[in-house]
């Protein structure tokens, strides 16, 4: 077998750690039942890695482009268990390099959205706060005429 890339290794690791916390299944859409056999475990976390011997290039290809788009959008058993909405979330959103957080150099278009987000909220919010405190000093200015 060929030697594995860092994220083939990562994604093997979260494949076995879903089969130690019971949250493996096996079958199209899990519909066959929680993975109990380790070596069955194994199969699937190579699989997912794309990088088991039994299967061709194109093959394991497809699955491992499958499995990061999965990890990507948050779609695995262990990040759906563990309320983490990508990768590299840990816990938080945007907080290490890898996710274009504070300390990054460039920032992801994940981050990139989420920082436009944040900045129109901000806006919104200021416009909101302006508008109430016009309005407030009008309606106390017609409070003192009518009196």
């Amino acid at each position: 077998m060929a030697r594995q890339s860092p994220s083939q290794r990562k994604s093997v690791g979260r494949v076995m750690h879903e089969y130690k916390h019971g949250e493996l299944k096996s079958g199209r859409g899990g519909r066959a039942g929680k993975v109990k056999n380790p070596r069955q475990a194994i199969a699937i976390a190579l699989h997912e890695a794309g990088a088991s011997r039994y299967e061709s290039k194109e093959e394991n290809r497809r699955s491992y482009r499958r499995t990061k788009q999965k990890e990507a959008h948050g779609e695995t058993a262990q990040q759906e268990a563990e309320g983490k909405s990508h990768v590299g979330a840990r816990g938080r959103r945007e907080s290490s390099r890898s996710m274009g957080g504070k300390n990054a150099k460039t920032t992801t278009r994940r981050g990139r959205r989420a920082a436009a987000t944040r900045k129109r909220r901000s806006t919104a919010r200021k416009s909101t706060s302006r508008r109430s405190s016009s309005h407030r000093r009008k309606s106390t200015a017609r409070r003192r005429r009518a009196a």
